[in-house]
């Protein structure tokens, strides 16, 4: 139990880290969070929980994969504010695309011998 409740207070750490570093320093904040801090920490709890290296592989493999459908949301969001859209409806429209292009991912992924 407590394992899980260190990796929540790691995982709000970061959070916290790259809000408060965006507020001073927008670049910074955004180059942590681009970071691939999670999904390096992910790995190591994986690896510490299941040591297989072909289960890591297919996990690090998937993880590439799976980033590439979220990358047009980085470039939606500021467009729709930059005309004018709310916060929030231009959030939920990045959102709402990284989840059609997640949906598109493991539908046309398997089809190119992806393992997903």
């Amino acid at each position: 139990m407590w394992q899980l409740v260190a990796k929540a207070l790691l995982s709000g750490v970061l959070i916290a880290a790259i809000a408060e570093t965006g507020k001073r320093l927008p670049a910074l904040g955004a180059l942590v969070a681009s970071l691939p801090l999670v999904s390096v920490l992910g790995m190591v709890f994986l690896w510490h929980a299941r040591p297989d290296a072909e289960n890591m592989a297919i996990h690090a493999e998937a993880t590439f994969w799976y980033v590439l459908p979220s990358l047009p949301m980085f470039l939606l969001i500021p467009a729709l504010l930059r005309h004018g859209v709310s916060f929030w409806i231009a959030l939920v429209a990045g959102c709402a695309l990284t989840v059609l292009l997640y949906l598109a991912m493991m539908q046309i992924g398997p089809r190119f011998g992806l393992k997903l």
